[in-house]
């Protein structure tokens, strides 16, 4: 059977936490029993240090991705965003959209992805209604205020909610059951101890 890939992109400044639940998931399958490829794409093929000082070698530069030989795009944030980068990383993400490949962006990703006119039709959420409004983008009006959001293929959170973003790409994929994800929101995120068995029973049954 053929093993699905997430093509995560990296860049300097990354920022780690926002990402680790949902590579972690998608990469050992230990709730969903379908293990994923996670293959990591930058513009160069020079390693890029993460906010919290990983260093990483790429296994794929930007120019040579297809989406049509992938299963999702994550973007992480990073101070790449803020600094009006990562056009490359948004344009990558139209390409994917354009598709039918998912894109997961969250934080400093959604910024970019506001400024690529990627959010004016589409509902969406980030680290604050504010943040994008300084964009100039033209989906204000799409924003919604929760933890994370999935319209379609695009699935957006804000920095404060990485567990939620793990969840909500989860479920869009398809690799959770609806009471699996529960218990892992309320394990993670709000650290409920009834949730670990329902856990435990996922694992099991992976």
């Amino acid at each position: 059977m053929e093993t699905n890939t997430a093509h995560l992109g990296i860049y300097s400044t990354l920022a780690d936490w926002e990402v680790g639940h949902l590579l972690a998931e998608l990469r050992t399958g230990r709730f969903t029993g379908t293990p994923w490829n996670v293959v990591t794409v930058a513009e160069a093929r020079e390693p890029i240090t993460t906010m919290g000082g990983i260093r990483i070698l790429p296994d794929l530069v930007l120019d040579d991705l297809d989406p049509v030989s992938s299963s999702l795009l994550i973007l992480p944030g990073g101070d790449i965003w803020d600094a009006g980068g990562g056009g490359a990383f948004a344009a990558a993400a139209a390409q994917f959209l354009d598709v039918g490949v998912p894109v997961a962006a969250i934080c400093g990703a959604t910024a970019g992805l506001a400024r690529a006119g990627l959010l004016d039709k589409r509902h969406h959420t980030s680290a604050a209604a504010e943040y994008l409004t300084a964009t100039g983008y033209a989906g204000g009006d799409r924003y919604v205020n929760e933890r994370a959001v999935v319209d379609g293929d695009l699935i957006t959170a804000g920095p404060q909610s990485p567990v939620q973003f793990a969840c909500a790409t989860l479920r869009r994929l398809g690799l959770m059951s609806e009471p699996t994800l529960q218990a892992y929101e309320g394990l993670f995120h709000r650290g409920d101890a009834t949730a670990f068995p329902v856990l435990m029973q996922a694992q099991y049954a992976a």
